[in-house]
């Protein structure tokens, strides 16, 4: 599946609970020099989940701060055949995706501009790079019309915001591919949480299998590998479907969950898939409650569970990154700053033993 073989080191999910794009991009790379991302603070509000990657969709509206898809409003037929004929002189035509709607500005991506202007001046150490963006099913189930109703269930709206996000993260892909050869790009996706609740009654596995295809499909298009976060528990068998390379998840809360899918990990793990393995619990509380001995041993613990499948220690380690649970922009600096240094040393710990 990938050349990539991370051997437990460590990276982290995008948002921290800062205000400056340059400190926050220094912590990450005093804390993960190797594997970087850019920072997103939550604490602007163009950094939202759907806000961050929303400009260049048709028929965007807001009323009150409140953010809609009007596909009533005047023009709108006139927005969504630009928007196409937009998409197919740069998938299909040979236009230069660097001067369409299918990039991040300075406006709602700071960070991701710091972060390059930094990776660059590091290149030397580094082993990869990690950029990451709103998921489909997250971004199209969180995003409504004018009627309140998500656009997932618009198909024309889904198809639009699926090729916008799939482009964005190519066009990420390419800038962080200037800089290093190997680049991860993962799809945030906390909205699969809901799968196999009512609320995704109607929505099948083939629809969410088809809109994350092709999201990958563009990354690996530029040479990129592809990971999805999800940060609870979820029909994990529907993302392995997928065709992943990296899986990040909540291990700290829902190894237990996962690991009731043998044969799902064994493959994954045969083709040469990583577990992106969220053993620093990112909730205040627990932070407190543990340390790098008390994580280390939970890791051991799980680590000893995979062998049963019929894989080596060392593979296991081979084929794995340590990482927080989840972001850490809800949370306070100081309690980030610890998830931040837990994951360092958690990685130093178990490569130490090598």
């Amino acid at each position: 599946m990938t050349k990539f073989t991370p051997r437990a080191l460590p990276v982290l999910i995008g948002s921290l609970p800062l205000q400056e794009h340059a400190a926050a991009t220094e912590l990450i790379m005093a804390h993960t020099p190797e594997i970087p991302l850019w920072p997103q603070l939550p604490v602007f509000r163009d950094e939202g989940m759907l806000r961050q990657f929303l400009p260049g969709l048709p028929g965007i509206s807001e009323t009150e701060g409140k953010l809609v898809i009007n596909t009533e409003k005047d023009g709108f037929e006139a927005e969504i055949l630009a928007f196409y004929e937009e998409y197919l002189a740069v998938a299909e035509s040979g236009a230069d995706l660097a001067d369409s709607r299918f990039t991040l500005s300075r406006k709602e991506a700071k960070g991701f501009f710091t972060f390059l202007e930094m990776a660059n001046r590091k290149k030397e150490s580094l082993v990869a790079l990690k950029g990451q963006i709103t998921g489909p099913i997250t971004f199209c189930t969180g995003l409504v019309d004018q009627q309140g109703r998500a656009i997932f269930y618009n198909d024309q709206l889904r198809d639009a915001a699926v090729k916008l996000l799939a482009l964005k993260a190519r066009w990420q892909t390419r800038r962080m591919r200037e800089i290093t050869e190997t680049v991860l790009l993962f799809f945030d996706e906390p909205a699969l949480a809901g799968l196999g609740s009512s609320a995704f009654i109607t929505i099948t596995a083939d629809e969410i299998i088809a809109c994350l295809t092709e999201t990958f499909d563009a990354v690996r298009a530029e040479g990129g590998l592809v990971g999805v976060h999800v940060c609870a528990n979820t029909e994990w068998p529907v993302i392995f479907d997928a065709g992943i390379d990296i899986l990040s998840y909540d291990a700290y809360s829902f190894f237990d969950r996962l690991i009731l899918y043998p044969e799902h990990l064994r493959g994954f793990l045969e083709r040469g898939g990583i577990l992106a393995t969220g053993i620093v619990p990112t909730d205040e509380e627990r932070i407190d409650m543990e340390s790098v001995d008390s994580l280390v041993a939970r890791w051991d613990l799980q680590t000893t569970q995979l062998e049963q499948l019929g894989f080596s220690r060392d593979r296991i380690i081979a084929q794995t990154l340590i990482t927080p649970s989840c972001g850490t922009g809800s949370i306070s600096p100081n309690h980030a700053r610890k998830v931040l240094e837990m994951t360092r040393d958690v990685s130093a710990a178990i490569r130490s033993r090598q």
